[in-house]
């Protein structure tokens, strides 16, 4: 930490009464020395985070901290008032203040050292040493970590009377002037204080109690590191044990899956989500702000162990997004590659849907020639419905320009984070420039990620660390992704979109019908997972161009008439035949027909996820006959989206809808003979008119029987 802080950046009389005021006086150092270019810009950088969450902590500390632009180096600046200043802590003003300042791209040695300095504070010792300390760069050297708190010597405290005196106002018993060693602190180490509740001792020869955690702030500098280090020291006094996953700005590292398996109990102290979070499911778990980890940490030990011992359990926590959940230790390279695809998918999906449904109301405003419109920018007339067509479909086409460097840019970010969001973008690009198209975007994507990733494990110098994220790494990938794309692999990969694209075209007959039943299959398989989600991006490809051919939206209306088959055969089979449903199923029939009226497939899962082999099957027969018939029928669609909200759009919407209609009633009957051949539950009845607790109870058996 020695080029972080020196003793020009330390000021031991700091005059400042408001936080805004101590933050000036600390970065005008910074200025000073060159850290920071702009003072002003600086300090709002510095307001917009404290505007965030309040910096000050129990013990007398403040810690304004940011990230900015306008830092040129991680630099750290330290300040002790004593009258005390207001950075919102609950236990009054505080004498000890820390400016840490990060640039935009710091890079991970520097944000481990400043989260090893957030863990000093917890320090008691530390933070005695620095109240008394009489000399800039003697505190400056407590601070690097070139000198112990216990090396400060009687020389070195004589010329801080005062500011020794000040710890008391903060909350804090100062060390006496003529003493080397400091004195205890009654609040500066908060982790030293079990918590108020009264926890039951461990029975004798029994393994401790295993808390795993998981800490976070929205910088993740100081707070998240804090918040660990106060925990486990509270661990250690409480006679637990405890682990903390810091989710912090140099990344993280997952738990291993074993340890979080034998925890019994769970702590989250963070301002941000937190990733991966469903990884802690079904464990008694405490939930707070990161700096009740910092402040109280016994108490939420205590109250972990007291959920324990009430056997009080979390559900299952809702899937984060497909970035949130690459990466997991122990995968297998498919399992991974998989992930990373449907990251791209994710995020290309919702351009594709806007940009389908401004297409496709184009034409429906403007007519099938509105493609042919002039731009927008040289010919508008309000009055005219024409030229609101052509707008719409002008807009539509901008959005659709950016699926494929969307999704080679969000598979290069599965894989290597945000550093591989420009070559990937740069990639998908390049795919759309040479006609590559969404093959095109997949390899660019894929080799945008493999390109960061193996730049990011090259050693590189310190003096280089700061500008890898901003300047090395999108120079140096975006470069090789250039040159593979135009030399090497765009014009194989151009040829083989072509020749997909000539052979959707040339699809008719036996074999349209055929692929209209194997995209039907594919899309009531799993309800909205990734074979779906593969059906449904081999149709969008399809459309996914100025001028789609008739083959590619007949497969996009294929496509999403077997994607409502689901939801709707549900909910007409528990409209039908509800004595076959428990109430909750029942109640999710009616909330289906809305879901399979608008193409979201997955209003299907409650009921597959309660009766998978009855449902699944049957919902595959009625979405493949549908897919077939509607090929069979020629039915054409240019929205990606919509379901029978877009049913005007719709290239012979009347057979289009008996192809859905057949595929709903199939699909319900074989729901209803399936589970009507169930084994019945002795002592049970056929009538289910009544709504009163015996009807309900003798529902929930059924639903269970085999």
């Amino acid at each position: 930490m020695s080029d972080m802080i020196t003793a020009d950046l330390v000021d031991l009389d700091l005059s400042a009464d408001t936080k805004e005021a101590a933050a000036r006086a600390l970065a005008e150092r910074m200025v000073a020395l060159g850290r920071v270019t702009d003072l002003d810009g600086f300090l709002a950088d510095v307001a917009a985070r404290e505007a965030q969450m309040p910096t000050g902590l129990d013990g007398g500390i403040g810690i304004p901290h940011c990230r900015s632009g306008h830092v040129t180096e991680p630099t750290l600046a330290f300040g002790r008032s004593a009258a005390g200043i207001d950075f919102g802590a609950p236990d009054g003003p505080a004498d000890l203040i820390f400016l840490i300042a990060a640039p935009a791209g710091a890079d991970d040695a520097h944000l481990t050292i400043l989260s090893s300095l957030a863990r000093q504070l917890m320090n008691a010792e530390f933070t005695d040493a620095l109240r008394s300390v009489g000399a800039a760069d003697t505190a400056a050297a407590l601070i690097r970590g070139d000198r112990a708190p216990g090396d400060v010597t009687p020389e070195d405290t004589a010329a801080a009377p005062e500011a020794a005196s000040s710890g008391a106002a903060a909350g804090s018993t100062p060390a006496p002037a003529d003493a080397g060693a400091p004195a205890p602190a009654a609040a500066a180490a908060p982790a030293s204080a079990p918590g108020t509740g009264s926890v039951p001792d461990e029975p004798a020869g029994q393994r401790p109690f295993r808390i795993v955690a998981v800490t976070s702030c929205p910088t993740g500098i100081a707070h998240t590191y804090m918040a660990a280090e106060s925990l486990e020291n509270a661990g250690r006094e409480a006679g637990a044990e405890v682990v903390v996953e810091t989710q912090g700005s140099a990344g993280f590292t997952r738990l291993d899956p074993a340890v979080i398996a034998a925890a019994d109990g769970v702590i989250f102290a963070h301002d941000v989500p937190v990733r991966d979070k469903d990884r802690f499911a079904g464990k008694p778990t405490v939930d707070v702000g990161v700096k009740a980890g910092i402040n109280r940490p016994g108490e939420l030990i205590t109250e972990v162990r007291h959920k324990a011992a009430r056997g009080e359990v979390t559900s299952a926590a809702p899937a984060g997004t497909p970035v949130e959940r690459t990466g997991d230790s122990g995968e297998g390279y498919g399992t991974k590659l998989r992930k990373w695809l449907m990251s791209g998918v994710s995020y290309m999906v919702p351009f594709v849907a806007a940009g389908g449904l401004l297409i496709a109301l184009g034409f429906a405003i403007g007519g099938y020639k509105i493609n042919k419109a002039p731009s927008v920018m040289d010919h508008f007339v309000w009055t005219q419905g024409d030229s609101w067509g052509a707008l719409l479909f002008q807009i539509g086409g901008v959005a659709f320009a950016f699926l494929v460097p969307v999704l080679a840019g969000y598979i290069a970010y599965g894989m290597a984070d945000r550093p591989g969001l420009v070559p990937g973008f740069v990639g998908g690009s390049i795919a759309l420039t040479i006609n590559a198209g969404f093959l095109g975007g997949l390899v660019a994507g894929l080799i945008a990620g493999g390109v960061v990733m193996a730049i990011q494990r090259v050693r590189i110098p310190a003096a280089l660390r700061g500008i890898m994220p901003v300047v090395v790494i999108p120079l140096i990938s975006s470069a090789i992704v250039g040159f593979l794309m135009f030399v090497v692999i765009g014009k194989p990969i151009a040829s083989a979109q072509k020749g997909m694209t000539d052979w959707l075209t040339g699809l008719t007959g036996t074999n349209a019908v055929l692929l209209g039943g194997l995209l039907g299959l594919m899309m009531c398989f799993d309800l909205g997972g990734p074979v779906n989600k593969v059906a449904y991006t081999f149709a969008t490809a399809g459309i996914a161009v100025a001028d789609p051919s008739d083959s590619a939206m007949k497969i996009m209306a294929a496509v999403m008439a077997a994607g409502m088959v689901p939801p709707l055969a549900m909910a007409l089979a528990t409209t039908v035949r509800g004595k076959l449903f428990t109430q909750t199923e029942r109640e999710n029939g009616k909330a289906a027909w809305v879901l399979g009226a608008s193409f979201i497939s997955e209003g299907a899962i409650p009921f597959a996820a309660a009766d998978p082999l009855r449902v699944i099957p049957s919902a595959m027969v009625g979405g493949a006959l549908t897919g077939a018939l509607s090929m069979t029928f020629g039915a054409t669609l240019r929205a990606p989206h919509g379901g029978i909200f877009v049913v005007p759009l719709i290239g012979n919407p009347f057979f289009y809808l008996i192809a859905v209609a057949a595929g709903v009633c199939v699909s319900a009957a074989l729901v209803v003979v399936l589970k009507g051949m169930r084994r019945p539950v002795p002592g049970t009845t056929a009538d289910d008119t009544a709504a009163g607790p015996a009807t309900a109870a003798r529902e929930r058996k059924q639903a269970v029987a085999a």
